[in-house]
């Protein structure tokens, strides 16, 4: 249904900081026209790679934080901010802006008729000589700009057309972008973003009956993680998937935390080629790991979790990029 999920994104109070944190810790590129600020949309933005080409790896990651000053492009926009924060707990280390969905727009088109025929609240954000295009968020209103769970069962999605986002054609070829010239430890793409939530039942149930959106698979239970995962996939292929996910055990690290801090995002996994040497990598960066040999969330293969300390609590895993 939805093209692809467009960043991995996490709002911190100084996203300068913690960009320059994922260039030197994780190796993730960083460039000054991929930071982006406006004065009538107050926040600060990197949309940064793990590949360098968007085809290969179109899902980026986003460190991002929204200014207190005033916001004439969209001055809803606080309230609605801040109710998030509520929702997610002012104290949790990872706090989603929203996750941002992309659909072609003849689909977007489709889809917000579909959410008036249905009754269900949503908002829109005015388009502004910024911002000439149209940006949805799901459980909000404009007399109501606050976010509540009706429709989306917790994920905090944004929804938006394709077309702004000004893709290479490659990115929706078939068979998908395939990297050149790789080197051992390089990473290929965002693999997957983790959300957790309290139920995972409840939540499919919405976005199934609100959205016309389902799994890409039956739901699993990876025993060893002690959690329920559902993927929600994309039509473009080297999209990351959304893994929506509910712990099922308290005394694993899902467990921990959504028992230490609630619902709301999880893990960013990055697939690279050569996991063996990507570690090599982060041992010469400084950086501190735990290196899982075989995870049933990456289908027994090895898996490398970065320490949530290097990254201010932001939590990061590597994977051997599947093909």
């Amino acid at each position: 249904m939805f093209e692809l999920l467009m960043s991995a994104d996490m709002m911190v109070p100084d996203p300068d900081g913690m960009t320059e944190k994922l260039v030197d810790k994780l190796g993730i590129y960083k460039h000054e026209r991929w930071r982006q600020a406006f004065d009538n949309h107050p926040y600060i933005a990197h949309f940064l790679r793990v590949h360098k080409s968007l085809a290969v790896a179109p899902t980026r990651i986003e460190p991002q934080w929204h200014l207190d000053l005033p916001n004439p492009g969209d001055p809803l926009f606080h309230d609605f901010l801040e109710s998030l924060k509520d929702f997610q707990g002012h104290h949790r280390p990872m706090i989603t802006h929203s996750i941002v969905l992309a659909l072609h727009g003849d689909k977007f088109d489709a889809l917000v008729d579909k959410l008036m025929r249905r009754r269900l609240p949503f908002r829109m954000a005015q388009r502004t000589p910024e911002m000439p295009f149209d940006r949805l968020w799901l459980g909000a209103t404009p007399e109501q700009p606050y976010y509540r769970p009706t429709v989306d069962g917790g994920l905090c999605i944004e929804i938006m057309p394709t077309e702004p986002l000004q893709m290479p054609a490659e990115t929706y070829a078939q068979p998908p972008a395939q990297p050149r010239d790789l080197k051992p430890g390089d990473m290929v793409r965002v693999t997957a973003r983790g959300f957790l939530v309290r139920d995972l039942d409840e939540t499919l149930r919405m976005v199934s009956s609100n959205l016309d959106w389902e799994p890409s698979g039956p739901v699993e239970h990876i025993r060893s993680e002690g959690y329920r995962r559902a993927r929600m996939g994309f039509t473009v292929a080297n999209s990351a998937t959304l893994d929506i996910i509910e712990a099922t055990y308290w005394n694993t690290d899902a467990g921990h935390y959504v028992n230490n801090w609630g619902p709301g995002p999880y893990y960013i996994r990055i697939g690279v080629n050569d996991l063996a040497a990507k570690a090599e990598d982060l041992r010469a960066r400084g950086t501190a790991f735990d290196w899982i040999e075989s995870s049933e969330a990456v289908g027994g293969k090895s898996l490398i979790k970065i320490d949530p300390k290097e990254l201010d609590g932001q939590v990061f895993e590597f994977e051997e990029c599947p093909v």
